[in-house]
């Protein structure tokens, strides 16, 4: 099982405007730290608010010379697919072949009702998006020319662009892992990614139903379902006391397991997920945010979130998330390398760890 750290621009958002570049350094710090130890994968979180994922891992190819670089992630309305495929070609030419792509649809609501963009066919745009990559990251197949390139009909009719600048990694072009949760997007990225991505707060009954999903559609599309990817993020955590962790985390599932569609991933046995949702739900006005095109700025400010928190039972947290003492933690990592999952966020460096003090932690845990 490989090991990745998730990076996430909400330390920024906290200490905007205070004068303080700390958050700055701290981020590329921890990648530093995290390089150093042997952490196979760095991701970047990329939302509409938040900061420019292809920067931040910019400055950490610089700083890391092994780890896989790639946001987590993108869509084709906040980025288009041409700028998509220069993005990822430019962090591949700059980390020296690192670089992978994390794709999703995105929360459509931010787009049409607040950005104004007709955020249309989500799948459509998905699979379209996967065909144009493919082909602008090919070589020529005679030197100076070109197939002609053709998108889709649906959503992004690209007629004959061609891009000149192409990524270090040779054809088919740096791994492109899907974010999905339900069982069309799960069938797109069996047919066509190099792997899925199943978000934070998912549980093994979902994890499980996930893969069987994407590997029987990887199977009726003649491809090796063995050789996806399959990446959660569970942000492991070794503590003595998770108790203080899993009620921090709360608020992150009031937020994420409230979106559309979004509640599958918390559907655990014994608990009656969809009760606990609903008012969870309600505490947060998840509905009456999303109506207006609301982001999580929005989402936090119109929330109780002493409410949602008060709706989540602890229980469940512990049975969503990778917490607790060592012992237990490796035997839930060990449950989901025996279920397919191929790759898992952690923890990040503590401040002022060194890397050798990382690596010892991940030692432990493989």
């Amino acid at each position: 099982m490989r090991f990745a750290l998730a990076l996430h621009h909400a330390s920024w958002a906290k200490e905007r405007g205070s004068g303080d570049s700390d958050p700055v350094t701290r981020t590329v710090e921890s990648a530093r730290v995290a390089g150093e130890a042997g952490i196979d994968a760095i991701w970047a979180s990329e939302d509409p608010e938040g900061w420019d994922s292809f920067a931040i891992l910019s400055a950490v190819a610089a700083v890391t010379d092994r780890a896989a670089l790639g946001p987590g992630v993108v869509n084709p309305w906040h980025r288009h697919p041409n700028q998509i495929a220069s993005s990822v070609a430019t962090l591949d030419r700059i980390s020296g072949g690192r670089a992978f792509l994390g794709l999703g649809r995105g929360q459509v609501e931010w787009y049409r009702r607040a950005l104004g963009i007709p955020a249309r066919r989500p799948l459509a745009a998905l699979e379209e998006t996967i065909g144009l990559l493919r082909q602008w990251w090919a070589p020529p197949h005679v030197a100076g020319r070109r197939d002609p390139i053709a998108g889709g009909d649906e959503v992004f009719p690209v007629r004959g662009w061609e891009r000149s600048v192409s990524p270090a990694q040779s054809p088919p072009g740096p791994p492109i892992y899907l974010a999905a949760v339900g069982p069309r997007a799960l069938a797109l990225a069996g047919r066509l990614a190099d792997g899925i991505l199943i978000n934070d707060f998912a549980s093994e009954t979902f994890i499980r139903e996930a893969i069987a999903t994407v590997r029987a559609a990887a199977r009726d599309a003649g491809r090796d379902p063995d050789r996806l990817a399959v990446i959660v993020r569970a942000n492991a955590r070794v503590t003595n006391d998770p108790e203080p962790v899993l009620e921090r985390r709360k608020a992150g599932l009031a937020l994420i397991a409230t979106l559309p569609g979004m509640d599958a991933l918390v559907r655990t046995p014994g608990f009656d997920t969809d009760a606990i949702v609903g008012r969870v739900r309600q505490a947060m006005r998840t509905d009456e945010t999303l109506a207006t095109g609301g982001g999580f700025p929005a989402m936090r400010r119109a929330s109780d979130l002493a409410a949602a928190r008060a709706a989540i039972p602890t229980a469940l947290m512990a049975e969503l998330c990778p917490v607790g003492p060592l012992p237990q933690v490796r035997d839930r990592l060990a449950r989901l390398a025996a279920i397919g999952v191929t790759e898992v966020t952690v923890a990040p460096p503590r401040p002022g760890a060194s890397a050798e003090d990382y690596a010892a932690r991940l030692a432990t845990l493989r």
